[in-house]
């Protein structure tokens, strides 16, 4: 099974993010993946994993039944898949990720004194979401 977890890591908002201040991923009808990771990241701080949340996405938006959720996953990631840092948190909505060192996830806003002091922390790997457009 490929695992997108890290660990000991923090996914910087993209260069090309189009805001100054983080913002909440609007509300649908049909949630959208962004919401849904958002909402699992906002009210859990470092309970999931990377996996966890893409997972989630996948299983939420294909209806996937409890009981076929453990055969899904080891399906799903049969291959390789994309991380979060091509989630529009942090290319569009303005939020960091921050990876402690169980893999465990949080989010942070880019204006927050907590990004700021992860931007700084020489023992974190940093990288940066991707840009949203070429160039």
């Amino acid at each position: 099974m490929k695992t997108i977890n890290y660990l000991n890591t923090f996914i910087e908002v993209a260069p090309d993010c189009p805001v100054d201040a983080a913002e909440i991923p609007p509300e649908r009808a049909n949630k959208t993946a962004v919401r849904i990771q958002y909402e699992m990241l906002a009210d859990n701080p470092y309970v999931y994993n990377s996996d966890d949340v893409i997972f989630n996405v996948y299983a939420t938006k294909n209806q996937i039944p409890q009981e076929q959720k453990s055969e899904e996953r080891n399906k799903f990631f049969s291959k390789g898949r994309p991380c979060l840092r091509s989630s529009a948190l942090g290319q569009r909505y303005g939020w960091g990720i921050h990876s402690n060192a169980s893999g465990k996830v949080a989010i942070y806003a880019v204006e927050s004194d907590e990004y700021k002091r992860l931007i700084d922390d020489d023992n974190l790997k940093h990288l940066q979401a991707m840009r949203s457009r070429r160039g």
